[in-house]
């Protein structure tokens, strides 16, 4: 991983990625029902806040593996989300 930067720009695309594929599908889908998309959105909303929290936490012994487990953190929960998405 180069920086905190680039952690924070992989986070904000990622899940602005994974926003913009349910919002995709709330397109294309009319008429099914939204509560389980718009839950999607908000999920990845709060994950998005959280994961954001930690990088900018300041009392972190070892900021590589804290960088690391974030970053691990990220893969899982947009694993997570996707799955989800496909699951409508």
């Amino acid at each position: 991983m180069a920086n905190v930067r680039d952690l924070k720009k992989d986070i904000n695309y990622v899940l602005g990625d994974i926003i913009e594929a349910v919002y995709i599908w709330e397109l294309t889908n009319p008429d099914k029902e939204n509560k389980k998309a718009e839950a999607i959105i908000d999920e990845a909303i709060t994950t998005f806040d959280e994961l954001i929290t930690k990088v900018n936490q300041k009392d972190v012994d070892n900021k590589k593996k804290h960088f690391k487990s974030v970053n691990i953190e990220l893969e899982e929960r947009g694993r997570k989300l996707i799955d989800k998405i496909n699951a409508l």
